[in-house]
């Protein structure tokens, strides 16, 4: 079905050195729920051969997303032939490498899902640093580069028991950086200092596998960091880490980040229970409604007093975001591992093969463009902003698998 074109004017908000709709700052964007805030006509026929602005071939096995500010891109890398992990910064407008710089070598020592790997967090850019979690050997870090690829700090968060993988990612909030671990020998969500690194505070987390990043939304009238999954919903303060408030309300392993309509956040999950919960975020502990579908690894989005998924077998559903009601329902098609990125009146979402899909977000029914075929495989989330996607993707010769960042322009 046909899609109507959107724009969105330029915001003249300032991010570091770049407004935000020139920036993807980190994961889930500027605003930290998905949102694009593009200036311009974004691709939408990926067919056409002129809107791929770029492609860059980057080595190793990786799912994280690309970090853009400025003039930089910055993306995880795993290699597990050599075992490094590594921060690569590209030129945004022409794809040539700037720097690598290996982070670890060695460590790749634990087991987990076939479908993780050792770099699926997404690095955050406060302009100034870059900043990236890794699992390596028993314990997960996090490091903070310069913009020039030298390390500043480098700040052992937790011990870390691997079962599925890890991929949480950093977060940028006033003078912090906000990073989590949770893991099967109990883990921990940290503030720390930019600057230093210095541990300003620290939560102690339950003995339970869960895969989410720390968020912090604006709810209830307040700025609260929210955390779901070891069978919580948990509500702390950002910058003291204090708690404001938890519950029971979730299952045991998450992997998505909560988004909010300002009233409730929305909590889902896929193991051992599917669900979709919308929790009133004052404390209180009441549910407004409650799914069983499965939202296991996708995040969800908001907009207009709406909730939008694209499940992970492959399938598009509008709720009403107070009451749960289902507006429709529609197949996509394939699995997904990637997250919707949402631009005003459409989100851009791409499955495991390679198969982007534009979806209306009109509550009244479906329209959706696509599939267009532009790989052979992608875990990631499109990072979007000014008139550019960018995507980690991969592409098969034989057995032979080459990971690469692609930058998709509009006109």
């Amino acid at each position: 079905m046909a899609a109507k074109p959107f724009l969105i004017a330029a915001l003249t908000l300032v991010w570091a050195a770049s407004s935000p709709a020139a920036d993807w700052p980190m994961w889930r964007g500027p605003n930290s729920n998905g949102t694009a805030i593009a200036e311009e006509c974004l691709p939408r026929d990926f067919s056409d051969k002129s809107a791929l602005k770029w492609s860059v071939d980057i080595p190793g096995r990786s799912h994280g997303s690309a970090c853009v500010v400025a003039e930089n891109v910055f993306i995880a890398v795993a290699d597990e032939e050599k075992q490094t992990q590594s921060i690569y910064c590209f030129d945004r407008e022409t794809g040539d490498k700037k720097w690598n710089t290996e982070i670890h070598e060695g460590g790749f020592t634990q087991q987990g899902n076939k479908k993780a790997s050792w770099a699926s967090g997404t690095p955050a850019c406060d302009g100034e640093k870059v900043y990236i979690s890794f699992l390596n050997g028993d314990a997960v870090y996090t490091t903070a580069l310069d913009l020039d690829g030298k390390q500043v700090w480098q700040t052992k968060i937790t011990d870390y028991v691997l079962h599925q993988g890890y991929g949480s990612s950093p977060m940028v909030y006033e003078d912090l950086l906000l990073v989590s671990a949770d893991n099967k020998g109990g883990g921990a969500i940290c503030g720390l200092d930019r600057k230093t690194g210095e541990i300003v505070w620290r939560h102690e987390r339950a003995e339970f596998p869960n895969y989410p990043s720390p968020v912090v939304l604006e709810a209830s009238g307040k700025k609260q960091l929210f955390m779901i999954g070891t069978e919580k919903v948990t509500s702390l303060d950002p910058l003291t880490g204090e708690v404001n408030w938890e519950i029971d309300g979730s299952t045991t392993e998450c992997v998505s980040t909560t988004v909010t309509d300002g009233k409730h956040i929305y909590s889902s999950g896929g193991y051992p229970t599917n669900h979709i919960t919308a929790i009133v975020a004052d404390g209180s502990g009441d549910i407004a409604w409650e799914k069983k579908d499965r939202l296991y690894v996708p995040s969800l989005l908001e907009k207009d007093g709406y909730i939008w998924a694209a499940l992970d077998s492959g399938i598009a559903v509008c709720w009403d975001a107070a009451t749960g009601e289902e507006m429709w329902k529609d197949r996509l098609g394939g699995n997904f591992t990637g997250s919707p990125t949402l631009v005003t009146d459409a989100f851009y979402v791409v499955n495991e093969t390679g198969e982007v899909f534009i979806v209306e977000t009109n509550p009244e029914g479906p329209e959706i463009l696509g599939p267009e075929k532009i790989a052979d495989e992608t875990f990631s989330t499109p990072s979007i902003c000014g008139n550019e996607i960018f995507l980690r993707v991969a592409d098969y010769d034989g057995e032979q698998r080459q990971e690469r960042l692609v930058c998709y322009s509009g006109k």
